[in-house]
């Protein structure tokens, strides 16, 4: 399923490297309005998940915005099995500022498969590549390095039926995470084990277009294995809590769906935790493609 995407997403990438190193120029000659825009239009080019693809960690910043585009298949007749391809793009504003699209902060490329095995049990797993760059701590906040990632994870959830148009849902999901600089180099994090426990209370709006609302907190917990300055593991412990609120509906007569939302990201001992937490604009796009027998 990820190789039959693969070229569409090959493209994408090109486009948002291309972003990247353009950046400086592009915002120089473009006003903020139509550079808003044009990200939304990328944000809102697919999504038909129940829950939406939700941003991950940006570091310490202000402000930051968030867009994927998916692509969900069936996997089998009866719905059960499902694999989602995702494309994103994530931008953040400087330490001095609250532009949400100053800087570039990540591309995601992620691959998961789902299953789920009883009519309230799903299990999950998956593999992502990351592409991060980090930025100096001082004015003028210079780019210094970028920080490769790839990540292996898996995920299980317990959905409660909670009345007719309310549900609960619970999520475990382990992960192991390896870094290298921008030459597969080794870096100060050799690698990492990451715990995340998430709740998500979803609340079905009204059928028409299938109009959800979904409230969720997320708490992650990790300890980490240093090649600098000593080749050894650090503590265990709280890193930070993601707080989150989403819309999300049916594009009428097509096989999109759209998730738009809000996440507030409190980060421990952060600068930014002072001020209420990063807070991130979120649009995602899923493009469904329903089973096929061959």
């Amino acid at each position: 399923m990820f190789f039959l995407h693969i070229n569409s997403i090959l493209i994408y990438l090109r486009i948002s490297q291309s972003f990247e190193i353009n950046s400086k120029t592009v915002i120089h000659t473009i006003e903020h309005e139509e550079i808003f825009a044009l990200l939304f239009l990328l944000g809102c080019m697919g999504a038909t998940m129940q829950a939406q693809i939700s941003p991950p960690g940006l570091g310490d910043a202000n402000n930051a915005f968030w867009s994927a585009f998916g692509v969900k298949r069936q996997l089998d007749s009866l719905g059960k099995k499902q694999a989602l391809s995702y494309l994103a793009i994530g931008r953040k504003s400087s330490p001095d500022n609250h532009n949400l699209f100053s800087k570039q902060a990540i591309i995601v490329l992620n691959h998961e498969v789902y299953h789920s095995f009883t009519p309230h049990q799903q299990y999950s797993y998956a593999l992502s590549y990351r592409r991060q760059p980090q930025y100096e701590s001082l004015p003028p906040y210079d780019k210094e390095n970028t920080e490769q990632e790839f990540r292996i994870y898996g995920r299980y959830a317990y959905t409660f039926d909670l009345g007719k148009n309310w549900k609960l849902k619970n999520t475990v999901r382990q992960e192991f995470r390896k870094f290298f600089d921008a030459g597969f180099h080794q870096v100060e994090e050799d690698f990492q084990l990451r715990t995340r426990i998430k709740s998500q209370l979803t609340y079905n709006l009204s059928p028409k277009n299938n109009q959800k609302l979904a409230l969720s907190a997320e708490a992650l917990f990790s300890i980490s294995h240093l090649n600098e300055p000593d080749s050894e593991w650090g503590s265990f412990g709280y890193r930070e809590m993601r707080i989150a609120a989403y819309y999300m509906f049916s594009i009428p007569n097509s096989p999109f769906t759209v998730d738009i939302g809000y996440m507030d990201d409190l980060i421990r001992d952060s600068r930014s935790i002072h001020h209420g937490g990063v807070h991130y604009l979120a649009a995602d796009l899923i493009w469904n493609i329903p089973y096929r027998k061959r």
